[in-house]
């Protein structure tokens, strides 16, 4: 399993740790990524995904995993995300 966002795409940086003597080491930046389930009200299901903390709050402060998927681009999802908005997507055309 990747440590990746499922949502945003946010993975692994690396960099370097770097010493009072200005000596250099690498390191990684590691997401603060949360095992979530979160619901979709257009599906009426439960969906389990992994998401950083920061996609967690985008998630709540557009108004839910339906509101979010469809405003989010589809090349920064994952694969298991577009198949969640391709579903909502034509659901909500079905319902107009």
């Amino acid at each position: 399993m990747s440590r990746s966002c499922e949502l945003t795409g946010k993975a692994v940086q690396t960099g370097n740790n770097v010493s009072h003597a200005n000596n250099r080491t690498r390191r990684r930046f590691l997401p603060n990524l949360c095992d979530v389930t979160l619901i979709s009200d257009i599906l009426g299901q439960r969906f389990r995904l992994r998401i950083s903390a920061a996609a967690l709050r985008s998630v709540e402060h557009r108004g839910g995993l339906d509101a979010f998927l469809l405003k989010a681009k589809e090349t920064e999802l994952s694969m298991r995300a577009r198949l969640l908005r391709r579903q909502i997507a034509k659901k909500t055309a079905e319902a107009a």
